[in-house]
């Protein structure tokens, strides 16, 4: 166990070094596995498993959902998406922030990305609210906070990670995080109406928009929501599989960019595929460092040391859930968002499956508290997002207004973990 725990320790030191997570964990996986069973074998497991988790078939379906968001990113929709919001929350007062919640939900669910989402929206939504005289704490935070959305509303990469890594459907999970997903805007929406209703000067009421500008929002979102329904409709009804789904999605988003003018030149498709091609690449660093890394992690028999150590305290199921989400936050402070999937979700599985968890429903929990990583000093990425495209607004001032929105998602952890059905209900419906 000590030497789990030294590697752990070496794993954080070389994060805080600014060393990317997946050299980090490849390199102290390798090392550790080499002190231990010695250089040649280090190698034999290292190639293993960068061979296997580069030809695992299930695996594709996240460079397929990648490129997915790459094309709707392409496309420019988000104006539409924003526009379409405000024709019903624009007249309200702190309409616009709402606004914001709704089209960062629809946009980031369909792009995947938080850090896009957040970028985007700070470009889209940020003139307008500056325009009617909203606060900028109400404003940054609305839009930091509502980039998050997009890993919990399918399809969601964390998701298939989590899948894949706990051998669950994926079909089942994305179907899984709907209502969550919902609850979530819900929240937010509320949040702001009870910022708005203490600040009133905060969010003042907005204005109609003109007749033209209304019907070329409603004409916009119609492709992108056909496409979501499509791709979800399909995996929900067994039509397709999940990875089916996303080449479809990837082929769906690439037709609409090309509809509308943003894929007319071979540069255009270019630069689609090399981005795609980059985001895959990093992303599959870190799932083969950590795989290696994991293969320490089992040598040095941690996982079985720490069902040793969890049968001790006594825990119910319930309390081992609880305690795994408090590490997990804390863990948000500092690691990435697929960095607390890969490092935790393998050390506590066989725990979790010796208290026969639901693990659809742990899947849901793990994102939730993901998502408040996000947005959590003194790393939340989406608020440093924000702050580099907005650098007059002072970083405290995000932080300050991601507040609310961090308590509705403590919230909306606290009724998924009190009421299993929220996450468990729609994936029950389709066995």
């Amino acid at each position: 166990m000590s030497e789990a725990l030294i590697g752990f320790t070496i794993l954080l030191a070389l994060c805080f070094l600014t060393v990317p997570l997946g050299f980090a964990a490849l390199l102290v996986g390798f090392a550790g596995f080499a002190i231990l069973r010695g250089a040649s074998p280090a190698l034999v497991m290292s190639s293993q498993q960068v061979m296997e988790t580069a030809t695992n078939y299930g695996l594709s379906v996240i460079p397929l959902f990648i490129l997915m968001g790459v094309f709707i990113y392409r496309s420019n929709i988000a104006n539409e998406l924003y526009d379409a919001a405000y024709l019903w929350l624009g007249r309200f007062r702190g309409g616009l922030a709402m606004s914001t919640v709704l089209a960062c939900a629809g946009f980031s669910a369909i792009c995947g990305s938080t850090l896009a989402t957040a970028a985007t929206m700070s470009k889209v939504a940020m003139p307008s609210m500056r325009r009617y005289r909203y606060d900028d704490r109400l404003s940054t935070g609305t839009i930091a906070a509502g980039g998050t959305l997009g890993i919990m509303i399918p399809p969601s990469v964390p998701l298939v990670i989590y899948g894949i890594i706990a051998e669950q459907d994926i079909g089942q999970l994305f179907m899984a995080g709907i209502l969550p997903g919902l609850l979530l805007v819900l929240l937010f929406i509320m949040a702001v109406m009870i910022v708005v209703r203490l600040r009133p000067q905060a969010g003042p009421a907005g204005e109609k928009l003109p007749p033209e500008q209304q019907r070329k929002a409603v004409r916009g979102v119609w492709p992108v929501l056909v496409l979501f329904v499509a791709v979800l409709g399909g995996m929900y009804t067994g039509v397709f599989t999940p990875t089916e789904g996303a080449g479809i999605g990837a082929f769906g988003a690439a037709l609409i960019a090309f509809l509308r003018g943003s894929l007319s030149s071979v540069n255009a498709w270019l630069e689609c595929l090399v981005d795609a091609g980059r985001t895959t690449a990093a992303l599959f660093t870190v799932i083969f460092g950590t795989q290696v890394f994991g293969e320490f992690i089992n040598l040095t028999g941690f996982p079985y040391d720490l069902l040793d150590w969890v049968d001790g305290l006594e825990l119910s199921a319930f309390g081992l859930v609880v305690m795994i989400c408090v590490i997990c936050v804390v863990m948000g402070m500092v690691f990435e968002t697929m960095g607390i999937l890969l490092l935790i979700v393998p050390v506590f599985m066989p725990a979790l499956i010796g208290f026969e968890v639901n693990l659809i429903w742990f899947g849901i929990l793990v994102v939730l508290v993901i998502e408040l990583g996000l947005i959590t000093p003194p790393v939340g990425l989406n608020v440093f997002t924000v702050k580099s495209l907005l650098p007059d607004v002072a970083l405290g001032t995000i932080f300050r207004g991601v507040t609310p929105y961090l308590l509705a998602m403590l919230l909306a952890l606290i009724l998924v973990l009190l009421f299993p059905p929220i996450a468990t209900l729609i994936p029950g419906l389709m066995q």
